[in-house]
């Protein structure tokens, strides 16, 4: 089981009831196990740190990311937060919100690859 840190428990839910555009338009494609039959969780708490969406069954998180993730501190914090997540064992997958909206297929076809063989 993956650390859960309960302080962010009420900020996960705040980030389920309000999520950007991006967001919302990537959870259609992924809820009610669409992608191979994968389970995935918004707003997910793992350690210190919530994800966008997270799939246990393959170990994956995927981000969608803002304007905010590009600037060098933005890149600097990200990496730290990829890097503590890869030590857990999990796989980041980070996408753009514009990448999300003009490359949709491309960005469920990446997801798709690291989702394991449904049963």
């Amino acid at each position: 089981m993956l650390p859960y840190n309960q302080r962010l428990k009420q900020l996960a839910r705040n980030l389920r009831q309000n999520q950007t555009e991006a967001e919302t338009f990537l959870w259609q494609k992924l809820r009610k196990k669409r992608l191979k039959n994968c389970q995935f969780y918004r707003q997910r708490i793992i350690c210190n740190y919530i994800v966008d969406f997270y799939c246990p069954e393959a170990k994956l998180a995927i981000e969608i990311d803002g304007g905010q993730h590009y600037s060098e501190p933005g890149l600097a914090k990200d990496a730290v937060r990829d890097q503590h997540l890869a030590d857990l064992g999990l796989m980041v997958l980070r996408f753009s919100a514009r990448e999300v909206f003009e490359n949709t297929e491309g960005v469920l076809e990446r997801i798709f690859l690291q989702l394991p063989e449904s049963e």
